[in-house]
């Protein structure tokens, strides 16, 4: 039986966000940066000390913090750490954030870690597994989880639903939250000839709330796929999917970009944070324009 968790006792963030890189450190350490807030990987900062928690716990007093894990490996079918999980809840007594998030994913086989976030079989029985993970996790940490689609290269033969519905189901039976990942959306439009705005329908029509956070990243034209790669600026196919998600989930959910390698200067991500803002900006304004008509 799953709990009714808040997404944190912390105030909710607003606006957009960036992901914090250690390249970044000295500017957000020098001078105030415009940005609502932050999201950090939250394994770079399971160390009990140390520079980089220093630093997150200096910067978290001027922006809220969301941790955004990438280690746990959910849905590895052997079990996953209940290590890792100790390690996150003290990093969450450290930080306070405002959300915390995993992935739709499995990572681990036979005690190992591959390091990967790797498609889950999109079956019922997968999907029970995923719940009663979820649900351990939420009733560990004490708060709800925000769970994020992947991008992936490969589908299962013997899916049974959508990953739009596994997530529906997912949110329905454990109260967990959703991470609206719009690139990886597009990603799999092009890799498996999956509808972005379909699998986004499905998803927004979920209770208001159930989607907490939305993230934007690049990715790279490979021969014969898109690979996620958070290297680029975001294409304009992504952005336009962005705009029709605002449309449909409203004004307030945060929006993060990011950037994970060939990492820009510090401009860069604010650039394509102000024009996340603005679209947001733009569908509140034409939101209004209908209920006034």
């Amino acid at each position: 039986m799953h709990g009714k968790f808040s997404a944190s006792m912390n105030p909710h963030p607003v606006g957009a966000g960036i992901g914090l890189r250690t390249q970044h450190y000295k500017d957000f350490l020098t001078a105030p940066v415009n940005i609502q807030w932050l999201e950090v990987h939250a394994e770079n900062y399971f160390g009990e000390g140390g520079y980089d928690l220093h630093v997150l716990q200096q910067l978290r007093k001027d922006y809220p913090v969301s941790l955004h894990g990438v280690g746990l490996g959910l849905g590895s079918a052997h079990g996953f750490q209940q290590e890792h999980i100790a390690k996150l809840k003290r990093l969450i007594g450290y930080i306070q954030p405002c959300l915390v998030s995993e992935h739709l994913c499995w990572g681990a086989v036979a005690g190992r870690s591959l390091n990967d976030l790797l498609p889950m079989p999109l079956t019922r029985e997968s999907l029970r597994l995923f719940c009663d993970r979820v649900d351990h996790l939420q009733n560990e940490l004490q708060q709800r989880v925000l769970i994020e689609n992947v991008s992936t290269y490969v589908r299962f033969q013997h899916d049974e639903m959508s990953e739009a519905e596994f997530l529906c189901q997912l949110v329905k039976s454990t109260g967990c939250g959703i991470l609206l990942d719009i690139n990886n959306l597009y990603v799999n439009q092009v890799n498996h000839h999956e509808s972005a705005l379909l699998a986004l329908n499905r998803i927004t029509s979920l209770p208001a709330g159930s989607v907490g956070e939305i993230h934007l990243a690049g990715h790279l034209q490979a021969d014969d796929c898109l690979i996620d790669n958070h290297g680029c600026c975001i294409a304009e196919p992504v952005w336009q999917i962005y705009a029709q998600a605002c449309e449909g989930l409203g004004s307030d959910v945060p929006v993060l970009i990011e950037w994970d390698t060939d990492i820009p200067a510090l401009s860069v991500l604010l650039s394509e944070a102000e024009k996340a803002m603005q679209i947001q900006i733009a569908a509140a304004r034409r939101f209004q324009v209908k209920g006034l008509g």
